[in-house]
């Protein structure tokens, strides 16, 4: 018996992110061994390392930084993703509602500004990143989501009935959106991050690749980085490191390693494009609890991820993790569902990886050794925009001075921690359940959900 067509698509699919699989990614830069010293170390080549290494230097010229990565810029999470930069900070607007409810509309300001100010970097230092500012749709598939997309519309932004949005981007499971017009750019991830490594070394940052921070301690007069051939000496750091987080053990009860995975299609032909309209390439997702992602490359093919977001019992993080043939299965399934029309589109990339996720879906923020390092983390999918915000609350952690930022309730409060293990996996295990039942159910949440909503955990994927 032959296949379903959605799985002979994947047939010829590398197990590779297709963002990193091309010809523009740079050498790495050699190691570090021996010592040498910094003004600001900081740990973690990816979005948020990159974006406070670059902004040091802008805020001071002078100040000598230096960046050091277990791998090479990029090949985690910052690599990985889908390439939506948002202007939310706070995994949208809903969410920042119900936690942040006497600075929702500072933090969206925040936001809005932080998207234009990348915009003007990636102008600034000729960043080849496919940088694309045509928002983003989000569509009802079923008519409970239609409900949920009302705030949004009641934030100003344009309502689209079903045949409006099907003018737009043309599915047959598509029952009305939303469009937020300027709130999302799409880029290519792994060409941003190339772009901000070149940007921080034309401003003179040093950069050591394959050079993984073993322990941070106190000592020379500052914090020392070791690592196995060598040591740094920094006054500060930046600690970057997203879900691979093991240099503060505080951390790790408030960060998850969760594993989100994507496909990418062939090049549509401009027939098949045609065949879904698409003229304005905005990022598209839908308004289930599990929810996909997916838009237009630069050569029109389409990038479809999410739905299934996996925590590995015990939060084991592992390249095995990667591939999981099941949700591969899946997506492709659900690609063949919203589009019949490009029934014959085959797959070449499948790939996961692992995003750092916490309770509250945003990042978070804070101090260690004194005030001589300051740490980011628990972007939980959306840190390809949000993480400049962060450098910027890192840098004036570092200063020791209250700012804006530093006086904000999301940079002073933490999330609600997890609990250990084994209990961790056990809760996070129903929790995925309970959110695939509400799916099924209009939307309906159990009492497990009504009780995290409650507390104030409120989780969705």
């Amino acid at each position: 018996m032959a296949p379903p067509a959605s799985l002979a698509a994947l047939s010829g699919a590398s197990p590779t992110p297709y963002w990193l699989d091309q010809d523009a990614a740079p050498a790495a830069l050699d190691p570090l061994t021996g010592a040498t010293t910094a003004d600001l170390a900081v740990i973690g080549a990816g979005y948020s390392g990159l974006w406070t290494a670059l902004l040091a230097k802008e805020r001071d010229p002078g100040r000598d930084v230096v960046v050091v990565e277990a791998g090479t810029a990029g090949w985690a999470a910052s690599g990985r993703n889908g390439g939506f930069c948002s202007a939310s900070l706070t995994h949208g607007f809903d969410n920042g509602l119900s936690r942040f409810p006497d600075e929702v509309d500072a933090l969206e300001r925040l936001g809005r500004r932080n998207l234009d100010e990348i915009e003007e970097a990636v102008a600034r230092y000729g960043i080849s990143c496919g940088f694309e500012r045509t928002g983003e749709l989000h569509v009802a598939t079923e008519p409970w989501q239609l409900a949920s997309l009302a705030t949004l519309r009641d934030r100003g932004l344009q309502f689209l009935d079903r045949d409006e949005v099907r003018a737009e981007v043309d599915s047959p499971t598509y029952l009305g959106g939303v469009w937020d017009r300027d709130g999302c750019a799409m880029v290519d991830p792994a060409r941003l991050v190339w772009g901000l490594r070149d940007a921080c070394l034309s401003l003179g940052v040093r950069f050591y690749e394959n050079t993984r921070v073993d322990r941070v301690v106190a000592g020379g007069g500052g914090l020392r980085l070791h690592t196995l051939r060598g040591q740094l000496t920094a006054a500060r750091v930046a600690l970057a490191t997203g879900a691979h987080t093991t240099l503060l053990r505080r951390l790790q009860h408030y960060v998850i390693p969760v594993y989100d995975y994507a496909l990418m299609t062939a090049p549509l032909t401009p027939a098949q494009l045609a065949s879904v309209g698409w003229r304005h390439r905005q990022g598209v997702g839908d308004s289930g609890n599990q929810f996909h992602y997916y838009r237009l490359t630069s050569d029109n093919r389409i990038l479809w991820g999410g739905y299934d977001a996996v925590y590995y019992r015990g939060g084991r993080i592992s390249s095995d993790h990667d591939q999981r043939d099941a949700t591969f299965a899946l997506l492709a399934q659900h690609f063949a569902q919203t589009f019949p029309q490009l029934a014959d589109v085959t797959f070449t990339h499948k790939w996961g990886g692992v995003i750092d996720a916490c309770s509250r879906f945003s990042s978070f923020f804070g101090t260690a050794f004194s005030g001589r390092l300051a740490y980011a983390a628990g972007y939980t999918g959306l840190g390809v925009g949000a993480t400049r915000f962060g450098a910027n609350v890192m840098l004036d952690l570092l200063s020791g001075r209250r700012t804006p930022l530093t006086s904000l309730q999301l940079v002073r409060t933490k999330p609600v921690p997890f609990p250990p293990e084994p209990v961790r996996s056990g809760v996070i295990q129903l929790t995925r359940w309970s959110i695939a039942q509400a799916d099924r159910h209009d939307g309906r949440r159990n009492l497990w959900l009504r009780t995290l909503d409650k507390a104030g955990l409120g989780f969705d994927s």
